[in-house]
């Protein structure tokens, strides 16, 4: 029996950062947890911007798409994080009752108006970010009460 605790990242697009988290939550963490991503308005396609952050880190975005979250409709999963506050702000599907949600705001390199060196430097700043909360996620007593981990989940996204 799989015990492995299912985690949806969500932002609009499911091009950059939502690939990026759920990349690195499957690199950190494959054996506990089921690595998951969507966006409500999907752009068809994972961003150069994704796969390069990524791949400085050695982790390689090669068998992800980008999903619609309506793929995930009614699915049973134990945590939603958005990583986008348009997403946040959408109407998010109705998950079942036991299913927490945390928001984490992070910039979206994919729209960031810089140049091109800017965006990379960003697009490496949220991988980075992402990888620290990520990692600290993991690391969680995840024996601890639903409320709590709420608590610490939303913490999470304030560092």
């Amino acid at each position: 029996m799989d015990n492995k605790r299912s985690v949806l990242f969500l932002c609009t697009g499911n091009c950059c950062r939502s690939q990026m988290a759920e990349a690195l939550l499957r690199h950190l963490a494959s054996d506990r947890f089921e690595a998951l991503s969507a966006g409500s308005h999907p752009a068809g396609f994972v961003h150069p911007l994704a796969i390069e952050a990524l791949d400085r880190k050695g982790i390689t975005l090669d068998n992800q798409r980008s999903k619609s979250w309506d793929e995930f409709k009614g699915r049973r999963l134990d945590l939603v994080i958005t990583v986008c506050d348009a997403a946040a702000g959408a109407g998010c599907p109705i998950w079942p009752d036991r299913t927490m949600s945390v928001h984490w705001s992070l910039p979206d390199p994919a729209n960031h108006p810089g140049t091109d060196e800017e965006r990379r430097e960003l697009a490496n700043n949220v991988a980075d970010r992402l990888e620290a909360k990520i990692q600290a996620m993991v690391n969680l007593d995840w024996s601890a009460d639903r409320e709590e981990l709420v608590r610490r989940l939303s913490f999470l996204g304030e560092i």
